[in-house]
Parts: structure tokens; sequence; C-alpha cells
């Protein structure tokens, strides 16, 4: 089945009571019991909940995938994955990440003897000589949150297999209309669905998915007992929004594309951190791994100071400031302030995260205008 396709189709059936062709909301906290542990498949909501099934066999198949999870948020994803692992454990990650993961990954599970070891991931050797007989797990993102950088998955994941480890990757930015990490052999793929997934800024939430049986019974215990689940409300409406996905995502490729150009040209602007620019570190392994670059970008300008960045940040008005990114209107950041507030500033400059970048996420409004409003605030 073609991607297309399956975006509109996959995991869902009509209502087999009434034939309704939307997924219902089965907004219910339990499910009556014809006699003890004798049910249809369900007992409790934390369990399961039929809106929620439908949404995880949905982006199991969107990612080629067997098994997929939901949860609250995609923190809670990270969380689930890092419960896998045992006091001594250690994780290696790209040194440029989202500033969430970077907090619970230090904030949260070292204090439990988990040790993480930030590399550069554009260069295996890195990665390779930071194995080591205590690793367990190698966690990469990609295209990066802000940088853009583009990782090799088959280059990790091949790492990961010849040292008996687990590749996580995190595919918010691409989604699986752009790449598919469980296809080059990731073990696990995660998302924060609040982003490209659902697209419309109106629900917070996560998910996991993989191949593997084994990993996926631990992390749905883990998904359980530990209850981050998501509404059956967030599932409908994350359901109803991947069914555009391949729409929306070829138009934040195509305005993605025409706005990099634009700011890759202007003259007050120094660097464009997006991988669809022949100038990119990676643009000839994001060629190779991905159908196209995206609508994240990031960039600099010449006169390289906080006040003129921040006349830029509030000079927009199509481009709104705000966190987050992924749905169809166009938003503009401070990574330093914003989303990567929590890590310090010395360890966001070892990673090239400068003070004065600007995070942009294209949004599907004609190109046009959002040029024109950037050409605006730049000035």
């Amino acid at each position: 089945m073609k991607f297309s396709t399956k975006v509109v189709h996959a995991g869902v059936k009509p209502c087999p009571v009434t034939g309704a062709i939307m997924t219902p909301i089965y907004q219910t906290s339990t499910y009556v019991q014809a006699a003890p542990g004798d049910h249809k498949g369900y007992e409790y909501a934390r369990t399961q909940n039929p809106t929620r099934d439908a949404l995880q066999d949905a982006i199991a198949a969107l990612e080629n995938g067997k098994y997929g999870l939901c949860f609250a948020s995609g923190m809670a994803a990270t969380d689930a994955v890092v419960k896998l692992l045992q006091p001594g454990d250690e994780v290696i990650a790209t040194n440029d990440l989202y500033g969430g993961t970077y907090r619970i990954f230090t904030k949260v599970f070292a204090k439990y003897g988990i040790v993480f070891r930030f590399v550069d991931m554009g260069n295996i050797e890195d990665i390779k000589s930071a194995v080591t007989p205590a690793t367990r797990m190698l966690w990469v993102e990609t295209p990066t949150n802000p940088l853009m950088k583009i990782v090799d998955i088959e280059a990790v994941t091949t790492i990961g297999k010849e040292n008996n480890l687990l590749t996580v990757v995190d595919n918010t930015f691409a989604s699986p209309y752009l790449q598919n990490p469980l296809d080059m052999g990731a073990s696990i793929v995660l998302h924060s669905l609040t982003k490209y997934m659902a697209g419309h800024s109106d629900v917070v939430m996560g998910a996991l998915i993989t191949n593997e049986e084994t990993l996926n019974n631990d992390l749905k215990f883990i998904q359980n007992s530990c209850g981050g689940v998501p509404g059956p409300q967030d599932c409908f409406l994350v359901l109803r929004g991947i069914k555009t996905l391949h729409v929306r995502m070829r138009q934040h490729c195509e305005n993605g594309a025409k706005i990099a150009a634009f700011l890759a040209n202007h003259p007050k602007v120094d660097k464009v951190y997006y991988p669809g620019l022949s100038t990119h570190l990676n643009h000839e392994v994001a060629k190779k791994q991905m159908k196209d670059f995206g609508g994240m970008l990031s960039f600099t300008l010449k006169n390289d100071s906080i006040e003129a960045a921040l006349k830029v940040l509030t000079g927009t008005h199509l481009f709104s400031l705000a966190e987050s990114l992924g749905g169809v209107e166009s938003l503009i950041g401070h990574p330093a302030t914003m989303t990567h507030a929590s890590i310090p500033k010395e360890e966001r400059l070892k990673a090239g995260l400068a003070d004065t970048l600007i995070r942009l996420s294209v949004g599907i409004e004609d190109a046009d205008d959002l040029i024109a409003d950037l050409s605006a605030a730049i000035g």
C-alpha cells in the first residue's frame, strides 16, 4: 500500500455497530465484563482503549512497523524508553538534540545511575570510540533540533547491531512521510505526535514504534504500569490529522525549500541550516535517506547580536513567536531561551547552538507571503 493510501486508511475501520467511517471516541474509563475475565478484549482504559488502538495501528503502519504505542506526550514516550535501562547502563546520544530530551536525561535519569554521553553523531568514528562495555543504547535525532544536522541512520544502526545495542531514532522532524528509520535498522522510532503527525497545534502526544515483539511487550508493560497514556479525544484528533499528513508535508517541504533559498541569498543573513541546501554539511546523507527535506530550518544574522535576533523574532506577523513546530501555521522561535533553555549555555555553545540562532517551523501558507513577512522583519 502506498503512503498516501496508508495515511487515510491504516488502522481505521468503520464502526461495527453504526458503520461510522470515523473511529468513535470511546470516552470510557472501564468496560463491562460478562463474567470475571470474560470480556471483549477491553478491561480498563489505562490498559486499552479502542480509539487509542486504532491510532497505534495507524502509526505502526506509517513507519512500516509491527507495533505502535501512544503516550501522553513525546516526553512520556522518551521516559518509557529510558525505563528499559538499568543503573550503570550508558546511552550515547547526539549532542544537538531537543532540550526536553537533554533535561530528562541529565536531570531525571542520571540521578538513578544511568550515564548519558553526548557526541557529534555526524562523525561515525566518534560514536564508535564512545562505545564502552556499559553502553546499551544509541539515541539519534535526525534532522537534529535545532541545527538540522543529518545523522546517517544506517551507519549508526550498524554500530548498534555490531555491539548489541538498542538504536532509538527520534523521527519527529522528518515524520514517516520523509524517512522510515525501522527500514534502516532502528530498534525503536519515537515521535512527538504533537508536531507533524497531528499537524494542527491542538494536541500533545507521543508514540513509539518497533518491529521487535519483546521490545513492544516491555514498552507496553511500562505504558500500562506507569500510566502515561493519552485520552481518546486526543487520539481521535491525531487520527484525523494523520489523514492529511502527505498533503501537508508536501507543502511544508516546498515552502521550506523556498524560504531556505531566500535566506541563503539575503545580504543580512549569515548561516542557514537546512538539509536541502547543497551547501549543507550532510546534504548527501539527507538525499540518501530522506524523501524530501522538510519544513524546519534555522539561521543566524551577520549582525550577530541578541538585539538583531530579537528584532526579527518580534518583528514577524505571519510567523508566530511560539514553542513547538510542525503545525499548519508558521512559527518562529529562539532556541536559547525557549526550546533549549534547559541545556546549559556552555553545552549549547559547544554543540554549535549560538544564542542568536533563530528557528523556523515553516507552515503551509503561501510561500510568497511568508517570505515577505521575513523580509520585513529582517529589514
